[in-house]
Formats: C-alpha cells, structure tokens, sequence
C-alpha cells in the first residue's frame, strides 16, 4: 500500500501557525485537504438507524467547528499528526452524536476502538460487509446478494475486532500502518502483524464466495 495522502512534503507547519494566528483562510486550507477523508470516514462508521437522520457532512461541520476551537491548544501541543488529529476530533463528534440520537440503543461501548484518548464507532459488520459487496444487486440477484452478505458478516465477527478495524483503517480509509499503529497505540510492526493477517482471513472467505469476490484485492 503507498503512502497516505495525508503525509505529504507541504505547507502544512506554516498554515497552521498561521491558522492558529487567526488566518482563516490558511485554516480552510488546511480543511480542504483532508474534508473528502474525513466525510468517508464519517459515512463508513455512522449507525446505520440515523443514515437519514444525520448526515455526514453536516457532522463533518461539527466536527470543524470544535476543532476550530481547540486549534490553538493543539497548535502548542502537536502530540499527533495533524490530519490524526483532526480524525480524533471527528471520531469524537460522531460518538457523541450516536450517544445523543441513539442513547442505550448504541452497541455495547466496550466493542468501540480507542482512538488515543476518545473512542470511535466501530464499524459494524455490515456496513462493511456491504462495502465489500459493492454495487446494488439487481432484483434477481438479491437472494444471492442476501446470502452473501450473511456470510460475509459470520466471517467478520469471528475476527478479532483489532484485526478487523486495522483493515477498516488500512483498507478503507487508506491510512498508512504509521498511522494505523498511532490511532491504535500499538507498534507499527504489530500493527502491520495484525492487517495482514486480517488480510489473509478475509480473502480466504472471500475467494470461497461466487459473484467475483474472488478478484477483490486490497
């Protein structure tokens, strides 16, 4: 896997302290660069009962404006990268927006992955056994789709939730194994331990599936 598009030989030092200063233009700058991430990233791990209810970008906002807020305590701070951080700070958003619409109806908070000192929602099985179905079946294809799908979610569960949010994060969020370990707090080479075996499981369940599953490649 290449590098992230979020580690990149930029301007991105001298946009901060000029955001931190009160540029507000140097701080939609520095947004703009990561707003397309971040919204997929909202998408995947929103609970699908408020797909409808909440929508993505409007939690990204959110998210902006308290980072806005804290941009100068993390400006003097700069424990993370600052797209990490940004993330952090949308993860946050989303747990408090699923608490807020959804209350005791959340999964249980012990299966969320801590993400440095907040938590984000898990991705649920199937939400990303949806995504590895892709595309829509057709109305004749749907009993199949069903199936698969079902299978699909056995095989997820039985992974080690670790395992299944580094592939989460390597795979469809496309962070490198850097910063896959420093979101998890684990080191790099036991993060990379982790993705590749999660990657091993996965397509051994995948390649036993019809339907072209068998060409999926990360």
């Amino acid at each position: 896997m290449g590098a992230s598009p979020s580690v990149r030989p930029d301007d991105t030092e001298h946009l901060l302290a000029r955001a931190a200063a009160g540029d507000q233009e140097a701080w939609g700058a520095l947004l703009a660069r990561h707003r397309d991430r971040l919204r997929a990233m909202i998408s995947l791990r929103l609970d699908s009962r408020l797909q409808g209810r909440l929508d993505p970008s409007d939690v990204l906002q959110e998210a902006f404006l308290t980072a806005s807020l804290q941009l100068k305590d993390y400006a003097g701070d700069r424990s993370i990268p600052f797209f990490l951080w940004l993330r952090l700070v949308a993860g946050q958003k989303l747990v408090a927006l699923h608490r807020h619409h959804l209350g005791k109806q959340m999964r249980d908070a012990g299966r969320e992955v801590a993400l440095y000192q907040g938590a984000g929602p898990e991705v649920s099985s199937t939400a990303l056994a949806a995504r590895l179905l892709g595309h829509e079946a057709a109305p004749s294809e749907a009993a199949m789709r069903a199936e698969l799908a079902l299978r699909l979610e056995t095989a997820l569960n039985r992974m080690d939730a670790l395992d299944r949010e580094i592939l989460v994060l390597r795979h469809f969020e496309q962070l490198s194994n850097a910063e896959a370990a420093q979101v998890l707090d684990i080191q790099p080479a036991a993060a990379s331990k982790r993705y590749f075996r999660a990657l091993r499981r996965l397509k051994e369940v995948l390649q036993g599936m019809p339907g072209g599953l068998q060409e999926w490649q990360p």
